[in-house]
C-alpha cells in the first residue's frame, strides 16, 4: 500500500473532505497538523514547492497537491492506481 501524508489544519473543511476520502477508500495516511505543530508548515511548503494552504497530500513522497487535486484524480479514475503503486 502506499505511503500518504497529508498536511492540516483542526478547522480546514477540505482537510476533513479529503480525509474522509481516504478513509472512505480504506488509506492509512500520517496527518501533520500544521496549526498544532507549526514548526512543519515551512515543511509543508519546501515539499510542495510553494503550497502554503492545506491540505498538501502527498502519495509516495509524490506531491498530489490540495483537496481538489485529490478528488479530481478520483474522478478520473487515477486515485486507486497511485494508491496502489
Amino acid at each position: 500500500m502506499a505511503t500518504v501524508e497529508i498536511y492540516t489544519k483542526v478547522y480546514c473543511p477540505y482537510c476533513v473532505r479529503a480525509k474522509a476520502l481516504l478513509e472512505q477508500k480504506q488509506v492509512q495516511y500520517t496527518e501533520y497538523k500544521i496549526d498544532q505543530q507549526p514548526e512543519l508548515r515551512e515543511k509543508m511548503i519546501d515539499r510542495s514547492q510553494g503550497g502554503y494552504t492545506v491540505p498538501q497530500i502527498f502519495i509516495n513522497d509524490h506531491h498530489v497537491g490540495g483537496c481538489d487535486d485529490l478528488f479530481a484524480l478520483h474522478a478520473r479514475n487515477q486515485l486507486d492506481e497511485l494508491l496502489n503503486k
